[in-house]
């Protein structure tokens, strides 16, 4: 069995989970989420919980047993409280803004950056702080990514746009070591 593939997922209060013709609709207090479930894998419902377990003990079975356990337990918090990534941005005349459906980069580069939001994603700016929230995992950490890509961090002066709470390995310029 899967370590992570057997365990249950436990659904809160508000929260509802429909199990049909290997589509599973979860729908809570922030929103609705579905997705096809694979044909090897079925899902049960005991009080309260969900369990998942494969048919057989095929190599492809095996694989996508705690996949799918992953992304329904995902669903679930998506729908119930929600994921947000905070990004941090470093930089003499960084500027980023939310403006409808885009977000408006200017980075060091000779033109802004018109960043389009991906389907299901919210883009908040606060002084040097981009926040990327929305019910689903995956498009979240799509559009913090697309939003790193762009300007990643530099090791000598640590501009650029990094994660809330990532370290920038940082580096002694040419400087320092004639220095020593």
């Amino acid at each position: 069995m899967s370590k992570i593939g057997k365990l249950p997922i436990i659904v809160p209060s508000g929260t509802t989970v429909k199990l049909e013709e290997g589509l599973a609709i979860v729908t809570g207090p922030k929103g609705e989420l579905k997705w096809q479930i694979p044909k090897l894998i079925s899902v049960g419902w005991v009080d309260n919980q969900l369990s998942v377990t494969r048919e057989n003990d095929s190599k492809m079975a095996k694989s996508l047993h705690g996949l799918v356990r992953s992304k329904l337990a995902n669903m679930v918090q998506g729908v119930s409280v929600g994921y947000t990534k905070v990004m941090e941005i470093f930089g003499v005349g960084y500027r980023v803004e939310a403006k409808g459906e885009t977000v408006v980069l200017n980075i060091g580069f000779s033109h802004p950056i018109n960043l389009p939001l991906v389907p299901g994603t919210v883009v908040t700016v606060a002084k040097n702080e981009i926040t990327v929230s929305g019910i689903d995992k995956e498009a979240v950490g799509e559009m913090a990514a697309q939003i790193r890509r762009l300007r990643k961090p530099e090791p000598y002066k640590g501009k650029g746009i990094k994660y809330q709470g990532e370290i920038v390995r940082r580096k002694a310029g040419k400087a320092a070591k004639t220095a020593a």
